[in-house]
């Protein structure tokens, strides 16, 4: 993520070997990261017209290079990535239609170029966890996806001793981490897999995120913030307000509100982006809540809606939380922070003694439940959270909170890791057919991607 030291070395390469294209694959490098994590209008209007120079570039190598379709192939990939990111989903539809026709073409012309797989994998990877919703997606561009075939071939390419796979095994064992994490729902072994392979998260940015990213997911703050306090600060790194972002998040966690305040402020002084800035402007709400600030409270809560965009599943919720107009139950709002955390002992404390007789409100009610699950389920506690994400469903199954389908999810997640398939695919299949709720695109994606681990498909 040094990108001033590899343009220079881009520039050499140039003048030394101006007929060599693997330039431009690297420089489209630099463009993606700035883009994708910084999400900067003003630097899209410059950069986004480099990807149809890129594909043009390549056109005028030589095509019988196993690079050729390659290269193309990751530039439209790159560019449907960056698209979403700015709204342009349709187009983001087609340039992935491109880049998976394009490596299937250079896999049966090139069978043996190991650096297909690392695309071809994660394609089958993406297009077989794809929600309901998107199913019209796919099925317009032909697209089929297998998550066990997608899996087995990254694995493949990331243990093999081929020089290509070695030159490229940093960039696939990310790819590759994020779908164990997500598609798989094996969080622990990713850890053990970063802490075998001895990733750099210090120096390497992108392990930074990554470790840190994913340690905030699986609640695990104080891992989280140890990675990114130990980060190499350097200016010659990219300057991204992602850290502002994950460091917010880890003090909040910690119920740390004015450092959560302050670091969430600076990440919205220096995003140029939408994405997860009603997110950000919530957790501010919450904070100034939780300090007793009303008025501040009240201030964000009305930027929250004003803000940002809804195209994440999280800042929708923010945004419908805002509309609301009603402020959460202060006991289950800190219990919730703490058990996203991981601070089990802490959020279990908050609700130690309590009933659902405490919660009058039919949402606060449920939530307790729900989050009581979470809890015991987060504790190792199994049966208990059954019960509870049980009576989860009962209350919420015909409301609009998440909760009910969160809790068919992990009840799902809980009898997948006792080995009792039958029941997960139940559990799985209760968090599909739950009609319209918060976060239902993700959850549907997770519920279907455990259907399909069952199934073995």
């Amino acid at each position: 993520m040094k990108f001033a030291k590899g343009k220079e070395l881009i520039a050499k390469e140039r003048l030394q070997n101006p007929g060599n294209l693997i330039p431009d694959v690297l420089e489209g490098y630099i463009d993606f990261f700035t883009l994708f994590f910084n999400e900067d209008p003003t630097e899209y209007a410059v950069r986004k017209d480099n990807f149809d120079k890129r594909i043009v570039a390549f056109d005028s190598g030589p095509s019988n290079s196993p690079f050729y379709r390659y290269a193309k192939a990751l530039t439209f990939l790159q560019r449907a990535a960056v698209r979403i990111k700015f709204g342009e989903r349709y187009a983001a539809g087609w340039d992935f239609k491109k880049a998976n026709s394009l490596i299937r073409d250079n896999e049966e012309k090139y069978p043996s170029f190991q650096p297909n797989r690392m695309l071809s994998g994660s394609i089958e990877v993406v297009i077989g966890t794809v929600p309901s919703g998107y199913k019209w997606l796919t099925s317009l561009f032909g697209m089929r996806g297998s998550i066990t075939d997608g899996m087995q071939t990254m694995r493949a390419f990331i243990s093999s001793n081929d020089t290509y796979a070695k030159l490229f095994t940093n960039e696939a064992i990310f790819y590759y981490c994020y779908l164990m994490f997500y598609v798989e729902n094996k969080p622990e072994q990713v850890f053990k897999l970063i802490e075998a392979k001895k990733l750099d998260l210090v120096n390497n940015h992108l392990f930074t995120y990554l470790g840190a990213n994913l340690a905030l997911n699986s609640k695990q703050t104080d891992y989280a913030r140890k990675v990114i306090e130990a980060r190499n600060t350097s200016p010659d790194y990219m300057q991204t307000a992602a850290w502002d972002f994950e460091m917010g998040f880890v003090k909040l966690h910690k119920l740390e509100l004015d450092e959560s305040i302050k670091y969430f402020k600076q990440f919205l002084d220096t995003y140029k982006g939408k994405f997860y800035v009603k997110d950000v402007l919530q957790k501010i709400s919450w904070s100034y809540y939780l300090k007793g600030d009303k008025v501040e409270a009240e201030k964000y809560r009305i930027l929250t809606i004003r803000n940002g965009n809804t195209e994440s599943d999280a800042d929708k919720k923010a945004y419908r939380d805002a509309k609301k107009g009603v402020w959460p139950n202060e006991i289950l709002l800190k219990a919730r922070i703490f058990n996203d955390g991981g601070y089990q002992k802490e959020a279990l404390g908050l609700l130690q003694g309590k009933t659902i007789n405490d919660f009058p409100k039919p949402e606060d009610a449920l939530d307790f439940t729900y989050r009581l699950a979470r809890i015991y389920d987060d504790m190792g506690r199994d049966d208990e959270a059954i019960k509870h994400y049980q009576a989860a469903i009962k209350l919420g199954k015909t409301r609009t909170d998440y909760y009910a389908a969160r809790a068919a999810l992990q009840m799902g997640n809980i009898y997948e890791n006792r080995n009792q398939k039958s029941l997960a695919i139940a559990a799985y299949k209760e968090c599909l057919e739950m009609g319209d709720h918060e976060y239902k695109d993700s959850l549907d994606q997770r519920a279907k991607s455990g259907i399909a681990r069952c199934k073995g498909e």
